[in-house]
């Protein structure tokens, strides 16, 4: 094979790389937020939409005990500006508990919308330590938990 036969089969292979690279980051369930489509949390509501993902700030009107049923969740409802309310269940086996989470906080929450007649749960609020998800979190205080 001659030099400049080498030399172009090199740049195709690159070019190869960039392809396939791009691509796998353009498709990868562990998109950045910003790359994630903003959804709204009333229109998921109104048209009984679930596995959405869904970033929404609400005050803290309700803590829940744990759940200790499977996996150990975090519980507490979140009122948005609009009105609605939603049930945030954070896996606290795959991230850190909020302990300083108190009714009237304003919390941002980001994860998986699941309909409900109440308004709806949010999950998947913590990374996924298997990369199969998109990872969620809870900011807090100036903390992020995730």
């Amino acid at each position: 094979m001659s030099k400049k036969s080498r030399q172009k089969q090199r740049i195709w292979l690159i070019i190869a790389f960039i392809i396939v690279g791009y691509a796998a980051s353009k498709y990868s369930p562990q998109q950045t937020d910003s790359a994630v489509p903003k959804q709204n949390a009333d229109q998921l509501f109104e048209q009984q939409q679930s596995n959405d993902q869904l970033e929404v700030t609400g005050e803290v009107i309700k803590l829940l005990t744990d759940d200790h049923v499977g996996k150990r969740h975090q519980r507490f409802i979140i009122k948005l500006e609009t009105g609605l309310s939603l049930l945030v269940a954070h896996n606290i086996d795959l991230a850190d508990r909020i302990e300083t989470l108190e009714e009237g906080d304003i919390v941002t929450v980001y994860g998986e919308y699941e309909w409900n007649e109440r308004g709806g749960v949010l999950h998947w609020t913590h990374h996924d330590p298997d990369n199969r998800h998109i990872g969620g979190w809870i900011k807090h205080q100036g903390k992020t938990y995730q």
